[in-house]
């Protein structure tokens, strides 16, 4: 008779057993100092590696990378346990509790027909737990990266009408904020002030992407791909030439750029 699996319950138990031996007095001398704050760029960093897997669309880089993110969480819930704040059940217990709470329409009598709708449900329930318990902006990731909490904050206000119905003024308040750094490029303001203005206007620019229904974090960072590309291709091309780009002028290197943007204009229509 073949061995069945291990369920997965086994399997959990198993994985909390292994990182409190980690933890453990005969444990690993690195595991053992670890702290909350000591790891926490490590759980960044990992999240951004199961998203980097998941963009290559490589199975077996994903299945390792959720393992390593899922490391993070079964650690920082020992220390936690080790302080007797809470432990992996109960954070597993919470998580189903919140599932089931938010999806009334699974777990419930009410139904929805869309996603759209599921997703607008799953924001009011969560308004209204935040605005039970205080600011509708407890709570926000500050680890995150700049633009997508600036996202969320004003998605967060949007659940309760703080926010433009639609881009365009959105956009004319973004124009104001590019003139007020415009004025002070002119003058000697301080580094301080001058942050502060380019901050709004950055802030302005995510208002704009999220309510024309762009990501700002993802918009920006296919910019950044985009502008890779079209470095590495004015790269080759001044290689061919016999140049270095060092000893390139502005324009030499922007003629370079503009044939850059021409062939990828001739490719994607040769597509």
């Amino acid at each position: 008779m073949m061995n069945e699996p291990p369920k997965l319950g086994e399997l959990f138990e198993r994985l909390a057993t292994i990182m409190a031996t980690l933890r453990g007095p005969n444990g690993c001398p690195w595991d053992r100092v670890q702290t909350h704050q000591s790891i926490k760029r490590n759980t960044i960093e990992e999240a951004y590696e199961v998203a980097s897997a998941i963009e290559e669309g490589d199975d077996a880089k994903l299945r390792e990378e959720l393992g390593d993110l899922l490391l993070q969480v079964v650690f920082h819930a020992q220390m936690a346990s080790e302080r007797g704040a809470f432990d992996l059940a109960d954070v597993i217990r919470h998580l189903a509790d919140k599932l089931v709470e938010r999806h009334p329409h699974v777990f419930g009598e009410k139904r929805l027909e869309t996603p759209e709708q599921a997703l607008a449900q799953w924001e009011r329930l969560k308004t209204q737990v935040l605005q039970q318990n205080g600011s509708l902006m407890d709570g926000l990731a500050w680890s995150l990266p700049a633009l997508m909490l600036a996202h969320h904050a004003q998605k967060r206000a949007a659940q309760v009408g703080f926010d433009w119905s639609e881009p365009l003024p959105a956009l004319q308040k973004l124009k104001e904020e590019v003139a007020e750094v415009e004025a002070l490029l002119q003058t000697d303001a301080p580094k301080e002030r001058l942050a502060e203005e380019i901050g709004d206007l950055l802030f302005a620019a995510v208002n704009v992407a999220r309510l024309a229904g762009v990501h700002a974090e993802d918009a920006l960072r296919d910019a950044v791909r985009k502008f890779v590309r079209r470095f590495q291709a004015i790269e080759t091309l001044a290689r061919k030439q016999g140049k270095d780009l060092s000893q390139m002028s502005l324009a030499e290197m922007d003629a370079l750029w503009e044939e850059t943007k021409r062939d990828e204009g001739r490719e994607m229509k040769d597509e």
